[in-house]
């Protein structure tokens, strides 16, 4: 067996029982907290995991859908109407492993891309004041613009996809067009020999 890294030793997993009541208990402080909590820890960057009580299953992404389903039913959601219906369409097509991969590597860019923004802007001007809204301001959707784009852009590759095999293949006997009707196969001998008639006059 390999050893147990020594900082995952010192920082273990911090672990979060469900109850059939649906309460969450949090074996790091001993009590039971609220989603809003869990969602606290995700913003904190704590790694945690959601077991059920009795069975032991992992029900951590379920709760974070959950977090997501209760951000997206409020005030500011972040993905589109137009959007979510184009991710619903892709579970159970063939390029479901490339979408899914293909946001996860976006979001990860995005992400990485907004905190060297943050550290190069806390450098030049030092801590940047946290942005206030003011009651039914909106919000710049930029995140959920930006994954929409990015499931476009999917969609348009597989389209192109599509297409270059249909070329690639229109080239094939099989696949040479439909066959013509037996009255134009009949007039086309005719025509040939009124030609060659006209000819040898």
């Amino acid at each position: 067996m390999s050893a147990i890294p020594e900082e995952k030793a010192q920082n273990p997993l911090r672990l979060i029982k469900k109850y059939p009541n649906r309460r969450l208990y949090d074996t790091e402080p001993s009590r039971y907290i609220t989603l809003a909590e869990v969602k606290d820890l995700v913003l904190a960057y704590r790694e945690f995991i959601v077991q059920d009580a009795k069975s032991g299953e992992d029900l951590t992404r379920a709760i974070l859908l959950q977090i997501i389903l209760e951000e997206e039913s409020g005030g500011v959601p972040m993905f589109s109407q137009d959007m979510l219906a184009n991710i619903i369409r892709y579970y159970g097509h063939a390029m479901q492993g490339l979408m899914g991969s293909y946001l996860e590597r976006s979001i990860f860019a995005f992400h990485e891309a907004q905190k060297r923004f943050q550290e190069q802007a806390q450098t030049i001007y030092g801590e940047l004041p946290k942005m206030t809204l003011m009651p039914g301001q909106a919000v710049p959707n930029v995140m959920g613009g930006y994954l929409e784009k990015g499931a476009k852009a999917v969609i348009d590759l597989q389209e192109e996809l599509r297409t270059q095999a249909l070329k690639m293949f229109s080239g094939f006997p099989y696949s040479a067009g439909p066959e013509p009707e037996r009255g134009e196969e009949q007039a086309a001998p005719k025509a040939k020999a009124s030609k060659k008639g006209r000819a040898r006059k």
